[in-house]
């Protein structure tokens, strides 16, 4: 019976974790303003803003764990990027040391969870008085609540104190194998109670009492940053890929940081020891607080110019989910040289023109299952993955166009310059679908809400008409980049007629339903949808046009 208890009280600390994360970050994304993206980015503007942010951020709420898991957070709303978001890691780690100074110094730290029943109210009042008109604000603020309630609860589940590891003082003289030992420990502990700082603070206080020798303890505060990793990677569940890839980059930096400093680790403490004067007897407190001090100070130097390698390196570790679209789109000219580069900058163009021609399919796609019968996912959620999609697409369309009239100001011919125009109207068409993509999905959204729901035999006629669309949308990514030939554009007059054959014959039996009595609201919202769906079809031939167009 205790180890279900454990089990579940486990289970339902991590729910409130994760949570309160996704309502934070749900609210942060709904109400994240222009003033929001530019405090953020400003902040975080390079690499040591950033880090001076996560170091102050620690200080006030005494957490790394917090301070990382709101950064995965705030990199999955994509208020942040994920260089932004490497940085402020690292500041955390040098803000949580000063926890291990107020053990040391004052014998007790500031209690996170003290925070979050405050913290939910006054989120609560935010959301629910209409005279604050700050629902999504409050909903963020009430994700804070939760998640710093998550991560105190995931504390308390399995408590460990100083009496319950004093037989780790049998492995202190056991050299490099105790040593081993030590570090293991430390993230096992810290993993255990979710908190590098309590772990830390139990450290602190068995050697303080001669139960731990120097070099062991140092090498269990070592590995308490290896295990404080675990609340980053937790939070990253369910997450968008460059929050999973801010969790990779904390654990990275933690665990290779500690392995070197275990390679290194007497010259290591020789250099604690010249810092901090007077002998290592009865002052262990201090001199353990100094070395997780300079240990992440030294680690944070040491790794401060990778921060674009490492970056680089977990979007190679973490790829995207065939259906995920990162948060954020960036598309830079190759600068290098001038003329003799307009080629390559093409190609990018047009590769990065077949990718938003998958984003389209992919919406579609999306669209297609939602109008399945036995559809069972969450209709919120599915609504939020299309807006995504499309915020996406608009991002490109924008960077594209400028890409593009950026090429096209290089000295060019006239058989490039028409070309650039084409990939110009060809971008608006392709982003004009997943407008109607969204439009559609709305369109479903609002007859669940309204409860005006489309008889399920009229959902099913839709999904040949839809098939008929994706095929048009297979041939457009097929053919892109290409000079459409006229046999190849008859075909794509084929499959238009029939688009528009099967869109006139849906909609004569929408309009014999409405004659003999069928709902009103329920039989014109599923007019719209077979006209969005049908506008989809058009810009596929308008773009089957402009290829035939190209030299």
């Amino acid at each position: 019976m205790k180890i279900l208890q454990i089990i579940f009280q486990f289970a339902g600390s991590l729910s409130f974790l994760l949570f309160g994360m996704k309502l934070m970050s749900d609210g942060i994304q709904k109400s994240a303003s222009k003033s929001l993206h530019k405090a953020l980015s400003l902040m975080t503007g390079n690499r040591f803003l950033g880090m001076l942010t996560g170091v102050f951020i620690t200080l006030i709420i005494q957490s790394s764990s917090a301070t990382t898991v709101m950064v995965v957070s705030f990199v999955n709303a994509g208020l942040m990027t994920l260089a932004q978001a490497i940085g402020v890691i690292f500041g955390a780690n040098i803000g949580t040391t000063v926890t291990a100074w107020i053990v040391a110094i004052f014998g007790f730290k500031f209690h996170i969870a003290a925070l979050a029943i405050p913290l939910f109210g006054i989120g609560y009042l935010l959301k629910n008085i209409k005279q604050f008109n700050k629902p999504n604000i409050g909903e963020a603020v009430m994700g804070f609540g939760l998640l710093f309630l998550g991560l105190d609860l995931l504390k308390d589940v399995m408590t460990v104190d100083a009496s319950q590891i004093t037989f780790l003082s049998y492995f202190n003289d056991k050299g490099n194998f105790g040593l081993f030992i030590g570090l293991i420990a430390g993230v096992v502990v810290t993993a255990i109670i979710h908190s590098s700082s309590a772990s830390t603070a139990i450290i602190l206080t068995l050697s303080h009492q001669g139960l731990l020798s120097w070099e062991f303890a140092a090498a269990m505060v070592i590995g308490s940053n290896i295990g404080t990793t675990i609340d980053a990677v937790l939070a990253s569940w369910g997450t968008k890929v460059n929050a999973r890839r801010a969790a990779l980059v904390h654990v990275l930096f933690n665990a290779i940081g500690s392995i070197l400093a275990m390679f290194v680790l007497r010259p290591f403490l020789s250099l604690v020891d010249f810092i901090v004067p007077g002998p290592v007897q009865g002052n262990e407190p201090t001199h353990l607080a100094m070395l997780h001090t300079i240990f992440n100070v030294i680690n944070t130097i040491l790794f401060m110019p990778f921060v674009t390698p490492l970056a680089r390196f977990t979007e190679k570790i973490i790829k995207p989910k065939d259906d995920e679209i990162p948060n954020v789109y960036k598309l830079e000219m190759i600068t290098a040289g001038g003329k003799e580069n307009i080629g390559a900058n093409i190609l990018r163009a047009e590769k990065e023109i077949v990718d938003m021609i998958g984003i389209a399919m992919q919406m579609l796609n999306k669209v297609q299952i939602g109008f399945k019968p036995d559809f069972e996912g969450n209709i919120d959620s599915y609504i939020e993955d299309l807006r995504a999609q499309e915020e996406y697409a608009d991002q490109m369309q924008e960077q594209l166009s400028q890409f593009i009239v950026k090429c096209s100001q290089m000295s060019i011919t006239d058989k490039t310059q028409n070309n650039l125009s084409i990939m110009l109207h060809i971008i608006d068409e392709i982003e004009n679908m997943t407008d109607d993509c969204l439009s559609i999905g709305l369109l479903v959204h609002r007859s669940i809400n309204k409860q005006t729901l489309i008889a399920r035999e009229e959902m099913e006629r839709l999904d040949p008409y839809l098939e008929l669309v994706n095929h048009f949308l297979i041939f457009i990514k097929e053919n892109l980049n290409k000079t459409l030939s006229e046999e190849k554009l008859r075909y794509a007059e084929t499959i238009e007629n029939k688009i528009d054959i099967y869109r006139a014959k849906l909609k004569r039996i929408a309009r014999k339903r409405l004659e003999c009595g069928a709902d009103v609201r329920s039989e014109l919202i599923y007019i719209d949808i077979i006209r969005y769906i049908e506008k989809i079809g058009d810009r596929a031939f308008e773009i089957s046009e402009a290829l035939v167009q190209t030299k």
